[in-house]
């Protein structure tokens, strides 16, 4: 008797997409470890997604979805945009390689170009130049892709170190820097013993990148009502 083919589907394949991101990451994806995984032949993925980029635009578009079903903040400028790097670093954190999806794919699916026009309608009502809002939201959405990407990295390198050596990476850096000067590294070992380095990737670290964001807005808006 022929062996049935497996039922597959577009959200299947996009379910089964995020479970191998969260397994391997981006770096060892790919559309026959897909097929795999789905118990199917590779050719097949090919009547849903015509390349690997194009469903990696799919899943970034998920992204952009699941980003403004989450975003409900309202108020000023300031209040709209500390909601949505807020919701945008959630929604990142939840979805592995996520960030990276963003970050490579461009925005010609629905989803991404309703959470770009939403990003922008939070800066619409300052007096800046169409250009400078661009750049406001720009700047904000790199700082959180870039932090939340920071992040996913630090704790799969620590991973890493773990796995190879048995020990945390924190026990070989005491060890590098005491070999080092003072002047080539006092200030930085002052603050790796003090601990200070452990404060990157917390909410009070985000919270803190994202203040000096603002205040640099309001800055430029002040100077413009001059």
């Amino acid at each position: 008797m022929k062996k049935q083919q497996p039922q597959i589907s577009e959200d299947k394949i996009l379910e089964t997409s995020w479970e191998l991101l969260g397994e391997a990451g981006i770096e060892k994806f790919s559309m026959r470890r897909l097929a795999n995984r789905l118990g199917i032949q590779a050719p097949s993925l090919y009547w849903y997604f015509k390349s690997k980029q194009n469903l990696y635009q799919r899943l970034a578009n998920q992204v952009s979805k699941m980003i403004l079903a989450d975003f409900h903040s309202e108020g000023d400028w300031k209040e709209q945009l500390t909601g949505l790097a807020v919701t945008v670093r959630s929604v990142l954190s939840r979805y592995p390689c996520s960030t990276q999806l963003m970050m490579m794919t461009l925005p010609h699916e629905p989803d991404i170009i309703r959470f770009t026009n939403r990003m922008l309608l939070c800066v619409e009502s300052t007096p800046l130049k169409q250009e400078q809002k661009m750049q406001v939201v720009t700047t904000l959405v790199n700082y959180v892709f870039y932090f939340v990407l920071d992040d996913y990295q630090h704790e799969r390198n620590v991973s890493a170190i773990l796995k190879e050596q048995g020990a945390p990476p924190g026990e070989e850096m005491i060890c590098l820097l005491d070999s080092m000067n003072e002047t080539d590294a006092g200030l930085f070992r002052r603050m790796f013993t003090n601990g200070l380095f452990e404060l990157m990737g917390t909410d009070g670290a985000f919270e803190f990148g994202l203040k000096l964001i603002l205040l640099g807005v309001e800055q430029v808006i002040k100077e413009q009502e001059k």
